[in-house]
């Protein structure tokens, strides 16, 4: 996806993105990541972009909720 934006080096993000003339190879670049994600995370497909981003989302809550337990349970005491 990098590579395939670096090829326009000249347009934003708003120009990459816009709906109406995505550039092919970035949709190219994007689907081939969508696969990629789909293959690491399940045997089957996600049926839309949206249940993928869900997906993902819950595995970030997920591992961030870890994160701030661990938190709590390494702080110090304070001497006074």
């Amino acid at each position: 996806m990098l590579d395939a934006r670096s090829q326009f080096p000249q347009s934003s993000l708003a120009d990459l993105y816009d709906p109406l003339t995505m550039l092919p190879a970035l949709v190219k670049a994007h689907q081939t990541l969508d696969r990629a994600v789909d293959t690491c995370y399940r045997k089957a497909a996600f049926t839309s972009d949206a249940q993928r981003v869900e997906f993902l989302f819950e595995c970030y809550r997920q591992l961030t909720s870890l994160l701030s337990k661990e938190k709590k349970t390494t702080k110090r005491k304070i001497q006074t």
